[in-house]
């Protein structure tokens, strides 16, 4: 919108603001905003100056013919004083000096469209003004004829010189130096014919006229600023709207009070797929219902949008599925009922947008959000939502829900072995066999990684709960068959029912969790029920975990050794060192409770550490003949300092690397064989020994034997056990154990040797070296030395 009176500088003020001022100065402001307006004391806008001199021409004909009247009457009463030349001459320069100030603002037409100079704004002032001044010639010159008793003439004349200043007023400036000529000369006039009615007379008729002449210039300009605003206005909406039109995705619509579209815009056209004349004048709803227009099967969306427009109720991005062409189309449409002047309803108008592509993507979004992509169940958010919903119900009617934790046994091991992408395949036809498990109210999804959970939402049976967790068990310990491998993986279930176990979802969810991780540590395959005193269990394991992270810095940790002696002549050969915890809150913790949270947790590692290098500070200070076993994780074996860490241990304490031997378990080469043969190679080239432990009770996989160079192999104590009860299994097993570590170079430590009857059958089978509580129990670094020494001394007596 234009600005008529903007001031350079203004800040803060909408185009609206500047386009008001000047009629907020024509209703009252006084002082030189005012005048500025009327063209006093200041520059005048230019289209304020267009807008009076177009209007100036418009009426530039009667305002001649006025000014030319007026002038009748007065020949009248100064023909006796003047004379009747005098007066006709007179009479002819006003009718030349009408006719030019006539030709003067006819030139003015155009006004409104082009910027009026200053030169022409004081060439009409300056007629006007001449105007004035020769009517004050005769008034001044002649004062007595005007007192003269002339008043019905003079009457005339000052009425026609009123109407003529009052059609003068659209300029303001103009009017009022008529007028203030005209009056002044006239007043004048009256004074000097010494007619004192007379001149108070003229003096008030001359304030009348030009009050009357500023208020009908306000009036006017007050108009013509709202015509030009509302013009202004109403040519932004359109162009507003045309740029709407062309250049957004959305479209305008209107309806009659029938419903049916009126005034299709191309684009709307196009969102129905027809030309414009075919639409207009159809029924909304009939264009957009596609084939269920005739069958009535209209879609919930489309009913809701005929009842909105049937109540003549607003409504705003409201969501309808069309059929536009046979497909499935979903529009956005937002509607605003229209009154007519009479305010009677005549339809709706409103806007609308096609989002098919927008919908689509957010119910991926939303599909994404809330299915595991990789086997097509519910994840975690979804599962949570339909437990949340579960534990409602359940309290609402009184029943009971369960939630049950899935955990598959082995898998890890299939995915370390074979990769991912067979571990993949894996997971999806666990996710096939869990599917047809599922009963009407039961919903099964993955949480992710091997872990797998099951709603049942209706639990009115005791016993139902125990029937799913066995019935899972079972079929997901079925055998496996992807991509020609035959994969064997079990499952591990934990449950807890809602609400008798918990009435939040997270509780429950806690609760089974803390099952499962009860029927892991039973060793898998099985179902376990969540119980309260779990949750002690959990505590205490959480509280040690806490405990344990600060050993180290306490000095809470402590090394024992125990002894491993010569099979025939019981010399010590070694000693391995076991890791003690005598903790200042919990006292001391069995290595069964503390060794796996300390797996878990990878605390394992820098405790490991620790341990390697105390043993082999201790053993340093043994006889050169004698050894330390130190055990290592899984976790060590895989960090990929660990080779430089057992140099640091051998460098800083002096021990020789043939003194040093590391035990390590199967399940090393379970996790990253590659890896775990890699750092073993390292080791063994610095000269230390590796023992393979509790070998026979895992996978005892060949090909373990095969690809490392073991230095020991040791037997398990429940093969010991089995053996001296003449198991024939167990003395099949240390039989062909012991053959082939002869075969392959390697000695055979037998675990556990607690009795005489146990070691003469170690003996006989052909183990070279024994570990038991019959030739020592783990001691501390001092008795160790101590029973060095005392061998050492009954040797040489």
């Amino acid at each position: 919108m234009f600005s008529l009176a903007r001031k350079e500088g203004r800040k803060g003020h909408s185009s609206a603001d500047h386009d008001s001022a000047p009629v907020r100065n024509a209703r009252g402001r006084s002082g030189g905003g005012l005048m500025s307006v009327f063209g006093f004391g200041g520059a005048q806008p230019p289209k304020l100056v267009g807008l009076q001199y177009a209007a100036l021409a418009r009426s530039a004909t009667l305002r001649f013919g006025v000014f030319v009247g007026a002038a009748i009457p007065a020949i009248t009463f100064w023909e006796d004083s003047a004379g009747i030349w005098l007066a006709g001459g007179w009479f002819g320069l006003v009718f030349m000096l009408a006719a030019a100030l006539l030709r003067l603002e006819r030139g003015f037409i155009d006004a409104e469209r082009r910027t009026l100079s200053k030169e022409e704004q004081r060439t009409h002032i300056a007629t006007v003004g001449l105007a004035g001044m020769l009517w004050a010639g005769p008034m001044l010159a002649f004062p007595d004829a005007m007192a003269s008793g002339n008043a019905p003439q003079y009457a005339v004349m000052a009425l026609l010189i009123g109407v003529f200043v009052l059609a003068l007023s659209v300029v303001p400036r103009a009017a009022l130096t008529f007028v203030g000529i005209f009056g002044v000369a006239g007043t004048t006039a009256m004074a000097l014919a010494g007619d004192i009615s007379g001149t108070i007379a003229e003096l008030a008729y001359s304030l009348v006229v030009a009050a009357g002449a500023m208020s009908l210039s306000r009036l006017y300009l007050r108009l013509r600023l709202t015509e030009a605003n509302l013009a202004e206005k109403q040519e932004t909406v359109s162009l507003l709207l045309h740029e709407f039109e062309e250049n957004s995705a959305d479209w305008l619509w209107q309806v009659d009070a029938s419903r049916r579209v009126r005034g299709v815009s191309p684009r709307f056209a196009h969102a129905l797929m027809m030309e414009p004349r075919e639409a207009d004048g159809q029924p909304l709803l009939r264009l957009i219902a596609g084939e269920g227009w005739e069958s009535g099967a209209l879609p919930s969306s489309l009913r809701d949008l005929a009842e909105r427009l049937k109540r003549r109720e607003s409504f705003s991005n409201m969501m309808v599925r069309v059929s536009m062409g046979g497909r499935t189309r979903w529009w956005e449409l937002s509607g605003t009922p229209k009154h007519d002047e009479h305010g009677q309803f005549s339809g709706f108008r409103g806007v609308g947008s096609d989002v098919t592509e927008q919908r689509e993507s957010a119910e991926k979004i939303a599909q994404l959000a809330r299915y595991d992509q990789l086997t097509g169940l519910p994840n975690r958010m979804m599962l949570t939502e339909a437990l949340g919903t579960a534990l409602q119900r359940a309290e609402q009617w009184r029943t009971r829900c369960a939630f049950l934790m899935i955990d598959l046994d082995r898998f890890k091991a299939v995915n370390d072995t074979l990769g991912h992408q067979i571990g993949d395949k894996l997971l999806a036809q666990v996710s096939r066999r869990l599917r047809v498990l599922m009963g009407q109210h039961d919903t099964c999804g993955r949480l992710g990684g091997d872990e797998f959970a099951v709603v049942m939402a209706d639990v009115n049976d005791r016993e139902a709960v125990d029937r799913m967790a066995h019935a899972i068990i079972d079929v997901l310990s079925k055998p496996y068959d992807v991509d020609h491998h035959t994969l064997y993986v079990g499952a591990s279930v934990g449950s807890a029912v809602g609400p008798r176990d918990a009435r939040t979802v997270e509780t429950l969810m806690r609760n089974a969790d803390l099952a499962l991780y009860r029927s892991k540590d039973e060793g898998g395959g099985s179902h376990f029920a969540y119980e309260p005193q779990m949750h002690a269990h959990a505590e205490e394991r959480r509280k040690l975990e806490f405990a344990l992270r600060h050993a180290l810095e306490r000095d809470e940790l402590e090394l024992a050794y125990q002894p491993v002696v010569d099979a025939e002549t019981e010399e010590v050969l070694s000693f391995e060192a076991l890791m003690r915890w005598n903790s200042a809150e919990f006292g001391r913790v069995s290595p069964a409770k503390f060794i796996p949270i300390a797996e878990d947790t990878r605390l394992i590692v820098p405790i490991g550490e620790w341990a390697l290098r105390r043993a082999c500070d201790e053993a340093a200070r043994w006889p050169s003949n004698i050894r330390v076993a130190v055990n290592v994780s899984a976790e060590q074996m895989l960090d990929a300092n660990f080779a430089s860490t057992v140099v640091s241990a051998l460098a800083s304490s002096g021990l020789a690397p043939e003194r040093l031997e590391l035990e390590v378990t199967e399940s090393i080469f379970l996790r990253d064989g590659g890896a775990a043969q890699n750092t073993l190679n390292q080791i063994q080239t610095l000269g230390c020994g590796i023992a393979l432990d509790d070998f026979g009770t895992g996978y005892s996989s060949l090909g373990y034997l095969r690809n490392n160079r073991f230095t020991t192999i040791k037997i398990d104590r429940s093969f010991v056990t089995g053996a001296a009860k003449d198991s024939p299994e167990s003395l099949a097993i240390i039989r062909a154990v012991v053959a082939m570590c002869d075969a392959l170079g390697m000695e055979t430590t037998a675990e556990g040797v607690e009795s005489e009857r146990e070691l003469e059958r170690i003996r006989q089978l052909g183990c070279t070296k024994i570990q038991g509580f019959l030739f020592g129990r783990p001691m501390g670094a001092l008795e160790a030395s101590a029973l060095l020494e005392s061998r050492t001394e009954r040797r040489i007596a």
